[in-house]
């Protein structure tokens, strides 16, 4: 087993990671609305929470091996020249706008919920640059353009 495989099997706990988010996306419905009238800043914790836990996610799935596509879907859109700039471009789009509101946030809040937000927002936009690199190498992969054999 070399150290490509090794990282494409660590990169399965994206899996639970991104379950975890899941659980603080939906744990305010769980707690009824008696516990979010004593404590109304919950939801945004749980906001919180689940911007990191998905930022982690986000970062370990970019540790799986980039030669292979997970899916029909993805290898239709890494395989078109036209459909991986463009996606490639939305990525670095949302990426730099998540971590402009992260950053804009996080210096003009004093403390409180917007200023833990904020930090949410940075930890996704970072494990979104991870998975960024990881998605141009799947384009540089599987580029039909690119990989053809004489």
């Amino acid at each position: 087993m070399n150290f490509k495989e090794i990282f494409h099997y660590i990169s399965y706990l994206q899996y639970p990671l991104m379950l975890i988010a899941l659980y603080f996306a939906f744990s305010p419905y769980l707690l009824g609305m008696e516990q979010l009238r004593e404590s109304p800043d919950l939801v945004f914790k749980s906001l919180n929470n689940l911007l990191i836990f998905m930022g982690l996610g986000v970062s370990f799935s970019s540790l799986q091996d980039t030669t292979k596509t997970q899916n029909k879907f993805s290898k239709k859109i890494w395989e078109s020249p036209k459909k991986g700039k463009i996606t490639i471009i939305t990525m670095c789009s949302s990426i730099l706008l998540i971590l402009f509101l992260g950053l804009i946030g996080y210096l003009n809040a004093i403390n409180g919920i917007l200023k833990d937000l904020s930090v949410g927002l940075i930890v996704l936009s970072l494990g979104m640059f991870g998975f960024l690199k990881a998605a141009i190498e799947m384009f540089e992969n599987h580029r039909k353009d690119k990989n053809i054999k004489n």
